[in-house]
């Protein structure tokens, strides 16, 4: 399947710079997922490249992109390597307010580009993209949310109240930490439609060990499939 590399210009103090996004869409697509990588993460990750083929090969176009420019990756490199750090100062990449605002930039661009603008749109996040497409969805209306080992506990409660999505939070079993995180998160979402929190035996943050992410993909995509069905039904209801 073809792969089409677009580019989002970004407003800052360098008129040139951009992020840039591999779209992918099948033929008759049921709809779309835009992705949210994690920190130190991109386009390029193989883990969400795997779920992404697995979508395309189920009738679902996918979004994958950079949050972050490539200057402010090389900002966040820099500042890294500095032995004593710059007191108030926030890594890009933990950003959540500018992930947020990425990810809408790339929604709206969606929304908008007359090849998905009328796809039904989900997103899949990971990590600290979590925090952003929790955030996001308050502003959209997404059909659903995957999050694998989202860093949920960065949305502000005020937020998680007006998630109005069907959420799906999965998690290795191995993540102790971030399990605890997600069953709160779920308890404080008391307007999603649907809630759901999916634990892979022994799998890390990254989901790494063998099948673990074989695992992510199958369970993302029958629920992102199942959801765009849901509501193509609903919607051919209420005509």
């Amino acid at each position: 399947m073809p792969v089409e590399l677009v580019r989002f210009p970004i407003n800052n103090s360098n008129s040139n710079s951009f992020i840039e996004g591999n779209l992918s869409i099948p033929d008759n697509p049921i709809g779309i997922v835009v992705f949210a990588h994690g920190s130190g993460s991109s386009k390029n990750s193989k883990r969400n490249q795997l779920v992404s083929e697995k979508l395309n090969t189920n009738g679902i176009a996918t979004l994958l992109f950079d949050l972050l420019s490539d200057e402010e990756q090389a900002f966040d490199s820099q500042l890294e390597k500095m032995t004593s750090k710059i007191f108030g100062t926030v890594l890009n990449k933990f950003n959540i307010s500018l992930l947020t605002k990425r990810l809408s930039m790339a929604t709206d661009w969606v929304l908008s580009n007359p090849h998905t603008g009328k796809l039904q749109l989900s997103y899949f996040a990971s990590s600290t993209g979590g925090a952003a497409a929790l955030m996001a969805a308050c502003r959209y209306n997404i059909v659903s949310i995957v999050i694998r080992s989202g860093r949920t506990d960065l949305v502000e409660n005020q937020f998680l109240d007006q998630i109005m999505s069907p959420c799906l939070l999965v998690v290795g079993s191995m993540e102790k930490s971030v399990v605890k995180i997600s069953k709160e998160t779920m308890k404080k979402m008391r307007n999603s439609k649907e809630k759901k929190l999916s634990i892979i035996e022994g799998a890390s943050h990254l989901f790494e060990e063998e099948g673990t992410m074989q695992a992510v993909a199958e369970i993302a995509t029958q629920w992102l499939t199942q959801h765009f069905t849901l509501r193509v039904n609903t919607n051919s209801m209420g005509k």
